[in-house]
């Protein structure tokens, strides 16, 4: 079938809104028509060649639609049903059979180069393949055709076009709080980054009923959103040492923190900032070889019991994560909405450029 889908060809260009052929799908794949999708910063980190995507390719990891067509073995919805797409993963391996899907050992083959798992693709144009299946869905157009165990059934009555986020960022960050740390009521904590993994995990640390919640941001813009959302505190990093602020706010250090932004320094902060036993969650994406190798202050680490965890997609399973968010969404708790602008498809070079320069917290495209 031919699809509308925005592609990329080299490397850190613009996306280009192009007509290709759409195969048909598999026996256990469902064919998506897309409302919305979120813009993220993987998508960009893809163009960009900064993970190994073959291009050309179609992006897009956040879509939300209705299912079209399903194959003769697909038993998990049917055609009408609502549903938010997420990453995918084999089912078969250790962490798979552990529930830990989002540290399936197929994840990075399955997920980001841009082929099903056999190495074929679903997507042409005139001239050959084009990459698809990036994070099982490649969204970035009016159809996507999705493996079954990535396409997560949500109840009818939320607004479908917003929900796309929920597959990734949003889940990335509040589940790292509800999920991955599972904070305690009357926890004391902390994000470095105002972003939307940022501040979906201030959503997610209000849902718990944490005590304190710090913020630390740059941006007055995303300060001012932090407190509206329910941070009780933010630092601007800028203007004063960031420990010595957060020791100001909680002379007994944070329970648990995290670290969004990728950078050596802001982590650094962090350690020095944790109360006996607490926990900081890593899920930035260093932006070079050097913010990726951590230094640790191994002695503090000791001596105070901290516990540094890497986070991936909050370790929440979608399918049982993605509709608790809309129920708490629907249900005036999880007010993920104020995070998002709303873009036109064909505008989506535009949403980019607005998400990277910080007008907007994330972008959404609607077909």
């Amino acid at each position: 079938m031919k699809v509308t889908a925005a592609v990329s060809r080299t490397a850190g260009a613009d996306f280009t809104v192009e007509s290709l052929e759409l195969e048909d799908p598999r026996i256990d794949e469902v064919l998506v028509r897309i409302v919305g999708v979120g813009v993220c910063h993987t998508d960009i980190a893809a163009r960009d060649q900064a993970l190994p995507t073959e291009m050309p390719v179609v992006l897009g990891h956040e879509g939300a639609g209705v299912v079209e067509k399903v194959g003769s073995a697909v038993k998990s919805v049917k055609p009408g049903d609502h549903v938010v797409l997420s990453y995918t993963f084999c089912g078969e391996c250790a962490p798979c059979g552990h529930d830990h899907k989002n540290y399936c050992q197929q994840f990075a083959p399955l997920n980001l180069i841009g082929t099903r798992s056999d190495g074929s693709k679903a997507l042409s144009d005139s001239t050959g393949p084009i990459s698809s299946h990036f994070f099982g869905q490649s969204s970035f157009g009016d159809y996507a055709l999705c493996n079954q165990n990535n396409v997560i059934k949500v109840r009818n009555d939320a607004p479908l076009e917003l929900l796309g986020p929920l597959g990734c960022g949003i889940q990335t960050g509040a589940g790292s709080f509800m999920r991955s740390m599972a904070c305690e009521a009357d926890s004391v904590v902390a994000v470095t980054g105002g972003g939307a993994v940022g501040l979906a995990a201030v959503l997610g640390a209000v849902v718990k009923g944490c005590a304190v919640i710090i913020v630390v941001e740059p941006h007055e813009n995303r300060r001012q959103l932090a407190l509206e959302l329910g941070a009780t505190h933010v630092i601007d990093p800028m203007a004063e040492n960031m420990t010595d602020a957060i020791r100001g706010i909680a002379p007994n250090g944070l329970n648990y923190a995290l670290e969004t932004t990728g950078k050596n320094v802001v982590f650094g902060g962090l350690v020095a900032a944790m109360a006996a036993a607490g926990t900081i969650g890593v899920v930035g994406v260093p932006s070079s070889e050097d913010e990726a190798m951590l230094k640790l202050d191994v002695l503090n680490l000791l001596l105070c019991g901290i516990q540094v965890k890497g986070i991936c997609e909050g370790d929440a399973d979608p399918s049982e994560f993605i509709p608790v968010m809309v129920d708490l969404y629907m249900e005036g708790k999880f007010p993920f909405d104020k995070l998002c602008d709303f873009y036109a498809f064909n505008d989506i070079n535009q949403a980019v450029s607005d998400q990277h320069s910080g007008k907007c917290v994330k972008a959404i495209l609607k077909l």
